[in-house]
């Protein structure tokens, strides 16, 4: 079956970076859109970032010029790269695998990133 699993969560001061990785195993990594979403404590589910099939990217005005999405196919995994961050931050972030429409659409269990001095 399809697996997302994250890594590179952790503490961090505000203004520090981190680099989280998503690795896609058991399906084709080229079909789906790739997206980091995150929800902080007591805070719905929210998108942080998106990468189609093509590389088009998209963020949250929140994250614009703070964060990165990349994906390198060969390896099958996604990227968001976090930097300047600040406290507001913090949050469980998850790992999503998508196709058009929502045909398919599948998650990882989180990573925590906590920003804090």
């Amino acid at each position: 079956q399809v697996q997302l699993v994250e890594s590179g969560g952790g503490l961090v001061h505000p203004g520090g970076s981190l680099r989280l990785s998503c690795l896609v195993s058991g399906s084709d990594f080229s079909i789906y859109t790739m997206g980091w979403y995150r929800q902080g404590p007591g805070k719905q589910r929210e998108l942080v970032a998106v990468i189609s099939t093509s590389g088009i990217t998209n963020y949250d005005d929140s994250v614009k010029g703070r964060f990165t999405i990349s994906r390198d196919t060969a390896k099958n995994t996604v990227y968001l790269q976090m930097n300047s961050l600040k406290p507001e931050d913090t949050a469980v972030y998850y790992c999503n695998a998508r196709t058009t429409g929502f045909i398919l659409n599948y998650w990882g269990q989180g990573t925590q990133v906590t920003v804090s001095s």
